[in-house]
């Protein structure tokens, strides 16, 4: 009671003192500062076991400024005015003399010499314990990014005491996503820091159809286990496995075990006993034997028994003996959780979810097969219907590739917006790489038909001056062409399922040029025109085609489409000069396997490498070189069996 009238009557004197009244806006307590007075001791010297009083009177107030004031006494703002003996802010710790602020207002009340104001400096203890609090204030915000915070930073750091606040939580939240993903957490929790067994296996079978790298982490921790070793096989332990010696562990892990319990002494080999002996050599003598005389196993055992004799060493025992104690002793794995039924459950979930994330990861391969086989198709259609019709072995296609990719790099830095830029990025690739490729047919291509090595031969020497061209005139450093923001991230079915947005982009785009190049081959004059020329070239002639004409612009549309693919390769890989190079592997191998010069045949080969190397990532997930190596293999031993691809075609293109 005196504590109290003292109190009433400092602070009296602190809201009439000149320095603070000048400034002050209330000559009452605000109600966070009168809980604060309250307690005045349990504030003023907190500790971990009395805090708990303060924070439940500021609970029980329901004031929207307490989880602000919780927060700054975390931190160590919170001050104490000797004179007056309140609670207050300071708006600026090393100015002098230092402003208070009012802990319930946020008006500057005067103020005062820093020799005048202590600092509060709760421990960790108290820090947590307010942390706490915090976090249930935070849990029950009506703003739903401070209780998606608040609950993250449980998740971070879940601990048995926080279980409630969840469960009020979930009570109250309207948010779906929030609730669910609270719902996750309680989950979470109640399998970790359950006390029942039949909840805490109640949760684990909730968890298995969940997939997600949180559940699964979750049942994880319930399958540690400890190696432990006994004359038999203890009753009343949760036991995992019963181990055998020389096949589950070895001899000498075995018998590690049997040291470490101080069941057995130490087993020195060979190179043990060596050491021991060289430890102990005294003028050329190991327990009064030469040394010169120990050239042989069994002259230093004899030496090292001599030692154990004058007790310089330890005791060893023989192989033999060694592996008689290991026989007679019982070598198990112990599960870390004593529940039997909690780890029982915990496997067979944990079996069940395996089970389904194999099944999804091969979907995600699925994915990745097709994704890359879109990127070899736009590479090698092009490719395909330009070896197909005409025969000639275009090592140049990569480098019309690595135009169209250096096209969208050009139009992206004078239109600024990405999405804009690559729609004028397609069809001037195509104009660009068509003029290039018809410009090639017919100053060196033309005079070169029929003669494969020669065509082969210039169409490399064109590739690498192409290369050298635009590395005079761009650098050889990588240049940024950039995806739109529609086309950044992934598309992510579940943990385990995702593919990015630019993948499906090109997908797409497959599928776009696929549609419309089977209507041009089949729909068209055109396309007419070219598959007469590809079956019979002779016969075209004299039906009044030109196969100069169709030749020319086969050359150039195949040459205009790898210059699409390249804008769209370029979106997720370097752009280069070496860019094309990277990729005319490949688009031959597509080619030689579908089968030249037939849609079909390009999609079918495409598919089929894409599917292999995928599958061999995935085998072999550390060595992505080998994929490259084994489809080249794959693609030997294919054309071997099948020496005209997937889809032959009849006429010039089967006879090459």
């Amino acid at each position: 009671m005196i504590r109290l009238f003292l109190t009433a009557l400092m602070a009296v004197l602190f809201l009439s003192s000149p320095a603070l009244s000048q400034n002050s806006e209330t000559d009452e307590l605000g109600p966070i500062q009168s809980i604060l007075q309250t307690h005045f001791e349990l504030v003023e010297s907190a500790s971990r076991r009395t805090v708990q009083t303060v924070l439940d009177d500021l609970a029980a107030a329901e004031l929207p400024e307490v989880p602000a004031f919780l927060e700054r006494w975390q931190a160590r703002e919170l001050y104490l005015h000797e004179e007056s003996g309140l609670f207050v802010y300071v708006s600026d710790e090393d100015a002098d003399p230092l402003v208070m602020i009012d802990i319930d207002t946020g008006a500057e009340i005067g103020t005062a010499g820093s020799r005048e104001i202590d600092q509060l400096r709760p421990n960790r203890g108290v820090q947590t314990v307010i942390g706490a609090a915090l976090v249930e204030f935070q849990l029950l915000s009506p703003d739903i990014e401070t209780r998606a915070t608040a609950l993250a930073a449980i998740d971070r750091a879940p601990e048995a005491e926080q279980m409630p606040l969840i469960a009020t939580m979930i009570e109250a939240e309207a948010d779906d996503d929030l609730r669910a993903q609270a719902e996750a957490l309680l989950t979470r929790m109640t399998i970790a820091f359950g006390e029942d067994d039949a909840i805490r296996v109640t949760a684990i079978e909730a968890l298995a159809s969940n997939i997600t790298v949180e559940a699964r982490a979750t049942l994880n921790p319930l399958l540690l286990t400890r190696r432990e070793v006994a004359e038999a096989l203890p009753d009343g332990i949760n036991l995992a496995e019963v181990l055998e010696p020389g096949d589950d562990l070895t001899i000498d892990e075995a018998y590690e075990m049997l040291v470490d319990e101080d069941i057995a002494p130490p087993f020195f080999g060979p190179d043990e006993l060596r050491d021991i002996l060289i430890a102990n050599i005294v003028d050329g003598e190991v327990a009064g034997i030469p040394v010169h005389t120990l050239d042989t196993d069994e002259a230093r055992e004899v030496a090292y028994a001599a030692l154990v004799e004058a007790g310089v060493a330890e005791p060893s025992l023989t192989a033999d003996e060694r592996a008689e104690l290991v026989n007679a002793h019982v070598y198990y794995e112990e599960y870390r959780e004593s529940s039997e039924a909690v780890t029982t459950a915990a496997v067979e979930t944990l079996r069940s979810m395996n089970t389904r994330v194999q099944a999804l990861e091969m979907v995600d391969l699925t994915l990745d097969g097709i994704s890359l086989a879109s990127i070899y198709f736009l590479a090698a259609i092009g490719l395909a219907i330009t070896f197909g019709v005409m025969g000639v072995i275009n090592m140049a296609h990569g480098e019309f590739i690595m135009m169209g990719a250096y096209t969208g790099y050009v139009v992206q830095t004078i239109v600024p917006d990405y999405t804009v830029s690559i729609i004028i990025a397609l069809p001037l690739a195509f104009a660009i790489t068509f003029g290039a490729g018809v410009a090639m047919e017919r100053t060196v291509i033309r005079w070169l038909y029929s003669r494969p090595l020669e065509t082969l031969l210039a169409t490399f020497g064109i590739s690498i001056a192409l290369q050298q061209i635009v590395r005079q005139i761009f650098g050889a450093q990588a240049r940024p062409f950039t995806a739109p923001d529609w086309l950044a991230g992934s598309l992510a079915f579940n943990d385990v399922v995702a593919i990015s947005y630019i993948r499906i982009a090109i997908f797409v785009l497959g599928v776009i040029f696929f549609c419309l190049l089977w209507l041009i081959l089949n729909k068209t004059r055109l396309g007419l025109e070219v598959r007469a020329v590809t079956q019979n070239p002779s016969m075209a002639s004299s039906m009044g085609i030109n196969p100069d004409r169709i030749n020319m612009l086969t050359f150039g549309l195949g040459s205009g489409i790898a210059g699409i693919a390249g804008v769209a390769i370029g979106l997720f890989a370097q752009v280069t000069p070496e860019l094309g190079a990277n990729y005319i592997v490949q688009s031959f191998m597509t080619v030689v396997v579908g089968g030249v010069g037939n849609i079909f045949g390009t999609l079918a080969g495409a598919s089929m490498i894409g599917f292999f190397q995928k599958g061999v990532e995935w085998l072999n997930p550390s060595n992505t070189l080998a994929a490259q190596t084994y489809m080249i293999l794959f693609v030997i031993l294919f054309i071997q069996f099948r020496p005209k691809g997937i889809v032959a075609l009849k006429g010039r293109a089967a006879e090459m």
